[in-house]
């Protein structure tokens, strides 16, 4: 399919992006349901939290998917980049544990120095920012995207459905609530690792 819009493209709220990819998910919904895909791949089912200053990456690609859990499927938005330099990184979890309350796990990484990741693909259903996209294409088929990592292997996701891509993105004040991350590599510089009890989350 030829591209919607190409050339740097520049949106102040990266949100609206999202919109068609979380609706195709609902036709996902009925295909697992019927059995026409495999649910293999599971997920914890517990949210987490992330945020980051700054995400420069190379080859960007978005789909709507669904993860599989115990208590059933949750749809997403699934973003996978090539590569990507992280700034400011801070990922955070909230676990309620029975008879003591809520335990936070928060890591922080890349002030100084970038996290960096390749083939990166983050789950979520929450996601804002400030966006800006070089060569983008909006509406290709899934399967035909080449310009980012492509859909993840064992990803659920409609066959033909609504996905874009573009040669690179940066993402500014990124602010997501995420199913699963997943890296072929992961450096993260300056690693910090808390773990407190109540609620302490990124955002």
């Amino acid at each position: 399919m030829e591209s919607l819009a190409r050339g740097g493209t520049r949106w102040k709220r990266f949100a609206v992006v999202m919109v068609p990819s979380v609706a195709a998910t609902a036709a996902i919904g009925v295909a697992l349901s019927q059995g026409a895909l495999a649910a293999s791949f599971s997920v914890s089912g517990q949210q987490f939290k992330l945020t980051a200053e700054r995400i420069e990456a190379e080859g960007f690609t978005q789909y709507g998917a669904v993860d599989s859990t115990a208590k059933g499927v949750k749809p997403v938005t699934v973003v996978g980049m090539n590569s990507a330099d992280i700034k400011g990184l801070c990922q955070s979890v909230v676990v309620p544990v029975p008879g003591f309350g809520d335990v936070s796990m928060v890591l922080g990484a890349g002030d100084k120095d970038p996290v960096v990741a390749k083939k990166l693909y983050v789950d979520a259903d929450v996601l804002s920012a400030n966006a800006t996209f070089k060569n983008i294409d909006i509406g290709v088929s899934v399967d035909d995207t080449t310009k980012g990592p492509g859909p993840h292997k064992g990803d659920k996701y409609l066959p033909g459905s609504f996905a874009q891509q573009a040669e690179s993105a940066v993402l500014t004040d990124v602010k997501q609530r995420a199913w699963a991350t997943t890296a072929g590599t992961f450096k993260l510089s300056g690693l910090k690792m808390s773990v407190k009890t109540g609620k302490h989350e990124c955002y």
